[in-house]
């Protein structure tokens, strides 16, 4: 498990509103495209720099192909960076404000302290 590359993922596509919307639209394709284009790139390099030993479990890609934020938690996934991708994804199906955000608490609510550990 690398939760540098569940982070890297979480991250990349939050920053895009064009991937956002296509993984909220294709997941799958999405996480699948994702790891064999983007994984290892090398962040802040030229586009010759690239690693080739990154890769997504079985059980990361299941999570991230499922939008199963609670997963992607337990793994060590950054909550910031899962929030804040969750909410572009799902906020603008429920009505009311901060609506996404309580269920998403309600969600991880079975967690307290210590969560699980987030470094990288």
């Amino acid at each position: 498990m690398s939760k540098y590359l569940l982070n890297k993922f979480l991250y990349t596509i939050d920053r895009d509103p064009e991937l956002v919307e296509r993984y909220r639209a294709d997941p799958r394709g999405t996480v699948a495209w994702w790891e064999a284009e983007q994984a290892n790139v090398i962040l802040n390099c030229p586009g010759a720099e690239r690693s080739t030993w990154l890769k997504f479990t079985d059980a990361e890609r299941e999570a991230l192909a499922g939008h199963d934020y609670v997963t992607l938690f337990e793994m060590g996934a950054h909550n910031f960076l899962t929030l804040t991708l969750f909410i572009a994804l799902f906020e603008r199906d429920y009505a009311e404000p901060l609506a996404f955000q309580r269920e998403y608490a309600t969600r991880l609510g079975h967690w307290s302290v210590p969560y699980p550990d987030i470094s990288t």
